[in-house]
């Protein structure tokens, strides 16, 4: 349930190592990149090839944001091929085009050791002014049906290459007016019903992978809390996303370091609440306060709070549940 950034850029970094023996103890459930974690193709490999060797039967997820445009982690400075963001590439191809261009994206990050890409966004571009989402061109469309088209797209290609995919910004980023990296976003007053669309056409169509909840604040869905986030509301992820939309996959958070988070939440409210709401992952990026005993920390609060919690404890038993079906498909 645990899936965390690290320090480090070698497979012989003392960081590196001490997450080759939380992954092969059955501590940690996965890793993500950064950009400041790749200073060579060969080094990635490498630290790949040594986080998969780690838990050969279990692997962790190896996982990255390689969206493209200004979302990337690997770069033409290290000699990775880039592609366009996702509106220029719905604007310059056919979803049978876009296709082409994610397949050669992900059997590239497949060759690296990567089996998981956080994309595709799912997000609708409803405001032009978006912060986050129309600004970097991140969005496919202005319309479900055409987002829907591309997001199946992408997801095809990086599942023939053998890699996961997670749809996101679930209940919808395209139509807020703030950024969830600063700080507070509230789209009560934004949000349309529309944007659950791609979810629920895709989920329709059997889509079971990831899907990403965002820190998004709906006063509608918030069971009166004042400033939950939908990464903390069980009404959006067991009432909407779970029953409503019949989703049955892996919930994962986004980074649970972001302002909206760390600013009003404390690292125990912050895990404790996810899990109850139906969190599966637990996403951080471990950028705010780095350290090494991150991983440490957030399972100690798991287990404690099972310990103590006979419900809770029966919530991870469901995640694990889930978590182990989709590594099962890693090859």
């Amino acid at each position: 349930m645990i899936l965390v950034g690290f320090a480090g850029d070698d497979v012989d970094d003392v960081s590196v190592a001490a997450l080759r023996e939380e992954i092969a103890g059955g501590h940690l459930g996965g890793v993500m990149y950064l950009r400041s974690n790749v200073k060579s193709l060969t080094a990635v490999e490498e630290m790949n090839a040594a986080f998969r060797a780690a838990s050969p039967d279990l692997p962790p997820f190896i996982s990255l944001d390689q969206e493209g445009g200004s979302v990337e982690r690997l770069t033409r400075a290290v000699g990775f091929e880039e592609i366009p963001n996702a509106a220029t590439v719905a604007a310059r191809n056919s979803p049978e085009g876009a296709e082409a261009i994610y397949g050669t994206l992900a059997q590239r990050l497949a060759a690296l050791g990567f089996n998981v890409n956080f994309g595709p966004v799912a997000d609708i571009n409803l405001n032009p002014d978006n912060q986050i989402i129309a600004r970097y061109g991140r969005a496919f469309a202005t319309d479900a049906e055409t987002v829907i088209a591309y997001d199946t797209a992408f997801i095809r290609a990086h599942e023939a290459a053998g890699l996961l995919t997670s749809l996101k910004h679930f209940p919808g980023h395209g139509s807020s007016t703030a950024d969830s990296h600063e700080g507070f976003v509230d789209i009560t007053g934004t949000w349309q019903e529309s944007e659950l669309e791609p979810y629920r056409e895709l989920i329709g169509e059997g889509y079971d992978e990831f899907v990403m909840v965002g820190h998004l604040y709906h006063a509608d869905y918030s069971g009166g809390v004042e400033g939950l986030p939908s990464s903390l509301s069980p009404q959006w992820i067991t009432g909407v996303l779970r029953e409503e939309l019949g989703f049955d996959g892996v919930v994962i958070s986004d980074d649970l370091e972001m302002g909206a988070i760390r600013q009003h939440f404390t690292l125990r409210e912050t895990v404790t609440q996810a899990v109850r709401a139906g969190m599966d992952v637990l996403l951080f990026s471990n950028t705010a306060e780095p350290r090494a005993s991150l991983a440490d920390e957030i399972r100690e609060i798991l287990v404690a709070e099972a310990q103590a919690d006979p419900a809770f404890a029966a919530r991870i038993e469901e995640s694990y549940g889930r978590i182990v079906a989709l590594k099962a498909r890693i090859r």
